[in-house]
């Protein structure tokens, strides 16, 4: 359950190899450098990549950043997510659609965009950065970041 006084955060995506692991993982490193107690993961709305390290390029970009997330294993949003995190926070509108449709009806999690969080990138997408090259998950990496700025700002209150 999430009725814990510890923020508890969960970033979904498409198939949780790029954008939310990276999203996870920024989020990990301001709390960190900050001091602030969150409870932290990812998910996909797919079951294609379940079990799988994230993507490698994903890995080499938040290692260039000082964090490693070769360890962690994509998983499938679940109905049992929209009870034990208060937000849950999409990536893309496309998500964020799929995320309401299998939300139960007694869920306690606040659903939104993820750059809903920062001031004048509402209503915006991280792009996908899976099929481009490596300066999409750079893209990806500023997006992201600039989110958990906000949101550690924001939590830190």
């Amino acid at each position: 359950m999430n009725n814990t006084n510890i923020p508890s955060i969960l970033f979904v995506c498409l198939g949780n190899i790029c954008r939310s692991p990276l999203a996870e993982a920024a989020l990990r490193k301001v709390a960190e450098d900050r001091g602030l107690a969150m409870r932290i993961d990812s998910a996909g709305t797919g079951d294609w990549h379940v079990g799988n390290p994230p993507d490698r390029r994903a890995i080499a970009m938040a290692a260039r950043n000082g964090i490693a997330i070769d360890s962690y294993r994509a998983r499938q949003l679940v109905t049992d997510d929209f009870n034990r995190f208060h937000h849950i926070f999409a990536l893309d509108h496309a998500n964020l659609d799929d995320i309401r449709a299998i939300a139960p009806a007694r869920s306690t999690a606040q659903v939104s965009l993820l750059l809903d969080m920062v001031p004048g990138r509402e209503g915006q997408s991280v792009a996908d950065p899976y099929f481009g090259d490596e300066a999409g998950f750079e893209v990806t990496w500023r997006d992201v970041m600039e989110a958990a700025q906000a949101l550690a700002a924001r939590f830190a209150k």
